[in-house]
C-alpha cells in the first residue's frame, strides 16, 4: 500500500490488523531452499559483524528485537515483535518522495538451541507487499576465521504494479537494505568495543 505522506499510527495499526487475515502471496514457505531460476531475483549478502562467542550472542539478541531493521527509512510494526514463526509484521519503507507498508509473516527459525553457532529466521510476503518473496536472516560463527558473520538471503519478484513499473528503483532499495541492514547489525559490536554497552 502506497502514501504520498507517512501514515498516521491509526492507519498503520489497521494494515496491521488486517495483514494477520492475510496469506502468503507466494506457494509455500522455503521457497529458498529450492533454489527458484531466474525471472525471480536471489540476492544475498554475507558480511562480518563481530568476532567470538560473546559477538554471537550480541548478534543474536540483535536478530530478535529486529535491530536489522533500525534503518531511519524503514520501520517495523509492531516495533519489537517475537521472531516466532506465524507472526505477522508491517514494514514501513520511505521511498523517493512516498511511503509504502508491506506485509510479512515469520515463516520459519533457524536453531535457537543454547551454545547454537547459527540463529536466524526467515519471513515471507503476505498480498498487500508490493513484492513476492521471502528472505532469511541469519548470525553465525564462522569456524575458520571466528568471526561472526551476518547473511541476508531473499529471493523476490513484483506483485504491484508500481513495483514492476519501478525496478530499477526497487532493486536499488533492495540493495541499499542490504548494505544498511549489515551496519545496523555491526552496532553491538562497536559499542561494546567502546565500553558503552550494545545500547538496545
Amino acid at each position: 500500500m502506497f502514501f504520498a505522506r507517512r501514515p498516521p499510527p491509526e492507519a498503520i495499526e489497521r494494515f496491521l490488523r488486517e495483514s494477520r487475515e492475510l496469506p502468503l502471496s507466494y506457494p509455500s514457505p522455503g521457497i529458498l531452499a529450492t533454489g527458484i531460476a531466474r525471472p525471480h531475483h536471489l540476492d544475498e549478502i554475507v558480511v562480518p559483524i563481530g568476532r567470538g562467542p560473546r559477538d554471537l550472542e550480541r548478534a543474536c539478541g540483535a536478530l530478535r528485537s529486529w535491530a536489522h531493521f533500525d534503518l531511519g527509512w524503514v520501520e517495523l510494526f509492531p516495533a519489537h515483535a517475537p521472531i516466532d514463526a506465524g507472526t505477522t509484521v508491517a514494514v514501513l519503507i520511505r521511498h523517493l518522495g512516498f511511503w509504502s507498508l508491506n506485509g510479512c509473516r515469520v515463516v520459519y527459525n533457524l536453531t535457537a538451541d543454547e551454545g547454537a553457532s547459527r540463529f536466524g529466521f526467515a519471513y515471507g510476503t503476505l498480498t498487500n507487499h508490493a513484492e513476492s518473496g521471502e528472505e532469511l536472516f541469519e548470525v553465525f560463527l564462522d569456524a575458520t576465521s571466528g568471526s561472526v558473520m551476518y547473511r541476508i538471503r531473499a529471493i523476490s519478484w513484483p506483485q504491484a504494479m508500481l513495483a514492476r513499473v519501478g525496478r530499477p528503483i526497487v532493486r536499488a532499495l533492495q540493495a541499499r537494505f542490504r548494505t544498511d541492514s549489515a551496519d545496523a547489525m555491526r552496532r553491538p559490536a562497536r559499542c561494546d568495543q567502546s565500553g558503552a554497552g550494545i545500547g538496545r
